[in-house]
């Protein structure tokens, strides 16, 4: 016996041969062992543009080293093994599924995400035990019929396909807890959703919705809802009988108010940044109980109801980026809050240099006031009483004695050519044009080239930067924010002092060239674009740059080699498409983002 076991070590390989006419098998023979034993078995990553039939079968065929002179000890008995339950094909290149895929009838995951599948085979509706399917990251334009009979499916994967339409039954999968269709291009969600009464999660992010039927409501076990970049106007009133909901993301749509929640004691979250809400009621607020997060950042809120102090349990509110003039000072009474983002506000009753103490001075402010308020509570003229912005003068003052050119928040399409009459010969450090609807740079901007440093030109509709606005030799910072650019001009890179610029929220689809040749950059604002790509190898060249924001773009992949990037102390990359680095690593920080990217280069 022991003789014969020494010989079987003579080559270890001699269980794995075949005759020599067949190319090697792309699944090594001990991959297919050892999943006999396990049940698993992972095939991600191979390059394998079709799954080898020997995997298919691998629970029907009789393993080749039962016909070869070996002797198993009890551990290998080949005629004990497990029925596989878990398989794993992601990152490949496979183009279809087979049909034999009803071959593995115990399979309870199936993960062939990252693919180039177009379709799926009918017969996955044979696979009864099945519980989780990841089909994301593939071009699949339809779901077979036949998936509708996964009556044990707990988990479908469904995201960043080409899918236009969802079968009428889908609510025939009622045991789903899990469902994400997000980065599709549907335009409407089958009433059966209503019978998913088991659903936790249901993502449908990033697709061409108008509207979300009322019946969505019935879904009772739901906690997260996640709307985001769609085409909704409005909410089922209906949604706000939905109990269990913990998270409702509603951002980058086109809300013009948010729906009352008279049920949604539980919910936890409520994101609807980006969208066009301008009245904020009582009635939207006093219901939740438990609101830690209230996101409402770049809509057109005009001010804050007393009752948001009823939200005991909030944490973080940003109302950044609105038309809000004044504040309820009893939010400084809020016992739990810890951020408080204000910053793109006309605030009249507070200095922009307290906006950037942060949070906890801001709300020392606030409480201070409450006592002002309560001694002497006429203090604030009435708004009405006060000179509209869009009527004002020209403030010499500011030009004079702040070196601040400012014509801000006035909707205008042109700068008055009095504005920049009237700096004659006094040196302007600074210029705001933000808040209008400027289609292009002033060209008379050009007059200030000798002394100006800072320029605001946030949130106009500028498709494109002059030749003027490059001529500006003393430039530190540019805020272009909220605009619609696609590129800079290459001649930017004479702006050598430039230190900071904020070009988030434009239609940038690549990371713009002339950035890389801008030595002096320390900052660089780049957050919602659709940038697709960075060049890691310019960015270590940039010595200066410590914060770069490439929050929600299109960023497939993050190169490993921006992990050599240093000099960063901020590398913001959340609500990207890519799935390495997973949020768990980000939520850790730039450092250990930025050494789990050095841990990836190939070596």
């Amino acid at each position: 016996m022991a003789a014969a076991r020494r010989a079987g070590t003579g080559d270890p390989r001699a269980g794995f041969r075949r005759p020599a006419a067949e190319p090697g098998p792309a699944v090594p023979q001990g991959l297919i062992r050892a999943a006999r034993k396990s049940g698993q078995l992972n095939l991600a990553g191979r390059n394998l543009s079709e799954v080898p039939q020997h995997v298919w079968r691998i629970n029907l065929d009789t393993p080749e080293e039962a016909h070869q002179n070996l002797s198993f000890g009890a551990a290998d008995r080949w005629w004990e093994q497990t029925d596989l339950t878990k398989l794993i094909l992601a990152s490949n290149k496979l183009q279809h599924l087979s049909e034999d895929v009803k071959l593995l009838p115990a399979l309870t995951v199936l993960d062939v995400h990252d693919n180039e599948l177009t379709s799926l085979p009918s017969a996955l509706g044979q696979l009864e035990n099945l519980q989780k399917l990841d089909v994301s990251h593939n071009k699949l334009e339809s779901i077979p019929e036949e998936l509708l009979q996964l009556s044990h499916l707990k988990s479908l994967l469904l995201q960043h396909n080409e899918l236009s339409h969802l079968p009428g039954g889908f609510g025939q999968l009622v045991s789903l807890e899990e469902l994400d269709v997000s980065n599709n291009h549907l335009t409407d969600i089958p009433t059966s959703f209503s019978l998913l009464v088991n659903l936790v999660r249901l993502n449908l992010g990033s697709n061409q919705l108008t509207n979300l039927p009322a019946d969505i409501s019935a879904m009772k076990s739901l906690k997260q809802l996640d709307c985001t970049k769609n085409y909704l106007e409005t909410v089922p009133s209906k949604l706000a009988t939905m109990a269990s909901l913990e998270q409702l993301y509603l951002r980058k749509n086109k809300l013009r108010s948010l729906p009352e929640f008279p049920s949604c004691k539980l919910l936890k979250e409520l994101h609807a940044g980006e969208n066009q809400i301008e009245i904020l009621n009582a009635e939207n607020l006093k219901h939740l109980n438990s609101l830690s997060v209230l996101e409402l950042r770049d809509n057109k809120i005009k001010s804050v109801p007393d009752e948001i102090t009823l939200l005991q349990k909030l944490e973080r509110l940003d109302l950044a980026n609105n038309d809000i003039s004044r504040l309820p000072y009893t939010l400084g009474n809020l016992p739990q809050l810890k951020f408080l983002a204000l910053e793109g506000n006309p605030l009249r009753t507070i200095r922009r240099d307290l906006l950037q103490k942060g949070t906890q001075e801001l709300l020392k402010y606030l409480r201070s006031k409450i006592q002002d308020d309560a001694t002497n509570p006429n203090e604030e003229p009435p708004v009405t009483a006060m000179t509209l912005p869009s009527e004002s003068r020209i403030n010499m003052h500011a030009i004079t004695s702040l070196k601040l050119l400012d014509y801000s928040e006035k909707q205008a399409a042109v700068i008055p050519e009095e504005m920049f009459n009237a700096v004659q010969s006094n040196p302007v450090a600074t210029v705001n044009f933000s808040k209008n609807q400027l289609k292009e740079v002033p060209p008379r901007i050009v007059e200030l080239k000798d002394s100006v440093c800072d320029v605001n030109l946030g949130f106009n509709k500028i498709s494109s930067l002059s030749l003027e606005l490059c001529m500006l030799h003393k430039l530190t910072h540019l805020d272009i924010r909220n605009n619609i650019l696609t590129s800079l001009p290459e001649e930017m890179a004479a702006l050598t002092r430039l230190q900071i610029i904020n070009l988030s929220f434009n239609r940038f689809k690549v990371f713009p060239n002339v950035l890389y040749h801008i030595p002096a950059l320390e900052t660089i604002l780049l957050s919602n674009n659709q940038v697709g790509s960075v060049d890691p190898l310019q960015l270590k060249k940039m010595d200066n740059l410590g914060t770069l924001d490439l929050q929600n773009n299109d960023l497939l992949q993050v190169p490993p080699e921006l992990g050599n990037c240093e000099n960063l102390r901020t590398l913001l990359l959340e609500g990207n498409p890519f799935r390495t680095p997973r949020a768990a690593i980000l939520a850790k920080g730039t450092a250990a983002v930025l050494e789990y990217l050095r841990s990836r280069i190939p070596t």
